[in-house]
């Protein structure tokens, strides 16, 4: 169904928007998802301050070639969806959950993260980076081992000379 000028335009002016304010992009393409479970999707990104639109691919590579992204853009082949955030890893995080819960349906084909664009593999290895306390937590781990494993063997050296 064609769009008015208008209307046109004032997608153009909210994708610049979210290209323009965003740290990081995420491409995807969805196939076959129900209203419901977009709308559900849709909520959960919402909640955590991540963007999620739809619009037609020429208006959205127009926003993005205004941005003066590094590198060449990906296909966006089939049905587009844009999910972008102020967070550089949160965007590719969340819509990774709804991948793995909807792998028919719904497919992260790219992105752009740090100004530059990156494809699907790119993508996928910034959505499976863990949230920061778990970061710490397997941080404190690393660090902690040394000096359990030290201790053990203090223990196994006291227990063998009694």
């Amino acid at each position: 169904m064609a769009i008015s000028r208008e209307k046109k335009t004032e997608v153009l002016a909210q994708l610049k928007d979210a290209v323009g304010t965003s740290d990081s992009l995420v491409f995807v393409n969805f196939k076959g998802i129900s209203g419901n479970d977009t709308t559900l999707m849709r909520q959960m990104l919402r909640s955590k301050e991540i963007g999620y639109t739809v619009a037609k691919k020429s208006l959205t590579r127009r926003a993005l070639d205004e941005a003066s992204i590094a590198g060449s853009m990906p296909d966006l082949p089939g049905e587009f969806g844009l999910v972008y955030g102020k967070d550089l890893i949160a965007p590719a995080r969340e819509i990774y959950v709804f991948e793995k819960k909807y792998p028919e349906s719904l497919k992260i084909t790219g992105g752009v993260f740090e100004g530059k664009y990156m494809s699907r593999d790119e993508m996928l290895s910034i959505a499976t980076i863990p949230d920061t306390p778990v970061l710490r937590g397997m941080f404190v781990n690393i660090v902690n081992s040394p000096i359990q494993r030290f201790v053990i063997a203090l223990d196994q050296i006291a227990q063998s000379r009694n």
